[in-house]
């Protein structure tokens, strides 16, 4: 399975090492385009060019790790397509020409089910995403969670939950199942 992943999944850092870690544990093929990576970027700067300098840090070791997942959009297929959002098309059109069966994406309203049908795409919301994975990956999936709390008790220094970490991360579903 390849999965578009919407700049706003890659950001948070809870959030996308969850999604990366599944990725690396072979569970589907991660995408996304060049202008994804620099919206995270981008949105990054705004807390600070410190937050920036690591953003692009993980942005090179993404790009490293999955040399095969960025996708240039086809400027025919961006060229016919409309969303709600203009400034969207060029995900939409990466998932296209990436040859992507999800979309991963926090917005919704900017990419109607519709349309998204229209292309052979499922839009799925990360919260969703992982916890199915967990019913069909649940050691894969328990073992990059462990990580990835291990990970933020350790930088943070905060004696974090799963079930609140994954709160706070936008992955409620998954926390509450991962507590179990």
């Amino acid at each position: 399975m390849k999965v578009l992943i919407d700049a706003c999944v890659l950001y948070p850092t809870v959030m996308r090492e969850m999604v990366m870690g599944a990725a690396g544990q072979g569970m589907f093929t991660p995408l996304w385009s060049p202008r994804i990576l620099e919206e995270w970027a981008r949105a990054a700067a705004k807390l600070g060019p410190e937050q920036e300098a690591f953003a692009r840090g993980e942005i090179a070791l993404l790009n490293a790790n999955w040399p095969k997942s960025s996708i240039t959009p086809n400027e025919g297929v961006t060229a016919r397509l409309w969303l709600p959002d203009p400034n969207d098309i060029h995900v939409l059109a990466a998932a296209i020409t990436g040859g992507a069966d999800v979309l991963l994406t926090m917005n919704n309203a900017d990419f109607p089910r519709h349309t998204l049908a229209e292309e052979d795409l499922r839009r799925d919301g990360p919260d969703l995403f992982l916890r199915n994975l967990l019913d069909t990956h649940p050691e894969q999936i328990q073992e990059v969670a462990d990580k990835v709390l291990s990970q933020a008790i350790t930088l943070s220094g905060e004696d974090w939950t799963m079930r609140r970490l994954m709160k706070k991360a936008r992955l409620p579903r998954l926390g509450k199942a991962l507590e179990r």
